[in-house]
């Protein structure tokens, strides 16, 4: 990839705010009888982005909308796809399907149920959001099925974790925030640095990194912190605890899903998918349940163990943190989060 670290990486939009784009203006075309030429939709975080159509379909019932899937500088193996919806009504309420290209979950242990199509939480309340306002608009009942589809989807899962996670068939419909943040490691990780830079500047004793959304949310509400003190620290565990150690601040939250905190416990200080795996041998070791060792997810392991398995993962993050990191001028705490949010176990004072 090319170094862009001297230059502003251009942002994204992920697969669910395409679905979503395309479920909006398919509906505009199933009730009120004409497509868009582009479509704009509201994200989570109240960002506003404009989508032109790249495909638009209709007959008796039903009408069809491709999206291309823009992830700006990110090396995102959907970039270039088509995200394609097509609605219909349906017997009651709002159900999604998935069409070709679009996995099936197999395994337990993902945030969509076995049987279910690979359309996460956070896309499927956003197409929820657009159904209803919709059918409010255009003075219909909000009975509405969702097929979402990817054309060569299937092959494109191939080079993802899909298989691994048991979602097969395709390709999931991903995204808690709607945008895709460009991929750069040195880019990220001197944002990290800026961010560490400002909060000392301010006069900040209390900082916290956090691998998302949902858990810096989470850390935020529970210790009070303002904006200013939240570290975006994503996967880079490794890219700020090292900078800490050289720019102090005298209280350190490191926070995050049971999946990537087990990663850190075991070990590792880069927490992407691709570059460090849980080790579910050791983590049946660590709870003293043999059946962990079968597991498919860190948070399916959590389903079996429970939170004695949560605390001992954060206890044990905590010590990596500490050997590795500790330094008389920071007082480290990790707290582990569920995916709607829920502290499930925490570390230190």
């Amino acid at each position: 990839m090319t170094d862009k670290t001297t230059t502003e990486l251009r942002r994204g939009w992920t697969t669910g705010a395409c679905a979503t784009a395309a479920t909006k203006a398919a509906l505009m075309r199933l009730w009120g009888g004409t497509f868009p030429r582009e479509v704009g939709i509201v994200l989570p975080k109240g960002e506003t982005p404009v989508f032109p159509l790249a495909l638009a379909e209709a007959g008796a019932g039903w009408a069809r909308v491709g999206i291309t899937k823009d992830a700006g500088d990110d090396p995102d193996v959907t970039h270039g796809a088509l995200i394609v919806v097509t609605v219909s009504a349906s017997a009651a309420g709002i159900v999604f399907a998935a069409g070709p290209g679009v996995g099936t979950v197999t395994k337990a242990g993902l945030p969509i149920g076995v049987g279910e199509p690979a359309i996460n939480p956070v896309p499927r309340a956003m197409m929820t959001t657009v159904v209803q306002d919709m059918a409010t608009q255009f003075g219909q009942t909000p009975d509405v099925k969702i097929e979402v589809s990817v054309p060569g989807g299937e092959a494109l899962a191939l080079k993802t974790w899909n298989p691994r996670l048991g979602i097969e068939g395709g390709l999931s419909i991903l995204g808690t925030t709607g945008v895709v943040r460009p991929f750069s490691c040195a880019a990220w990780i001197a944002s990290i640095h800026r961010g560490i830079d400002v909060a000392r500047a301010g006069g900040v004793h209390h900082v916290a990194g956090c691998t998302g959304a949902t858990s810096e949310k989470t850390v935020q509400a529970l210790y009070g912190l303002p904006d200013h003190a939240m570290l975006d620290m994503g996967d880079f565990a490794g890219g700020m605890l090292k900078y800490l150690v050289k720019h102090p601040v005298a209280r350190v939250t490191v926070g995050g899903g049971i999946g990537k905190i087990t990663k850190l416990a075991q070990g590792a200080i880069d927490l992407h998918s691709g570059r460090s795996q849980v080790d579910f041998d050791r983590l049946a070791a660590l709870a003293g349940d043999d059946r962990i060792a079968a597991a498919n997810t860190a948070l399916e392991a959590f389903e079996i163990a429970g939170p004695t398995l949560a605390a001992k993962v954060a206890q044990n993050a905590l010590g990596q943190i500490q050997s590795r990191f500790g330094t008389p001028d920071i007082v480290f705490d990790v707290v582990v989060i569920d995916r709607k949010g829920t502290i499930i176990a925490r570390a230190g004072p």
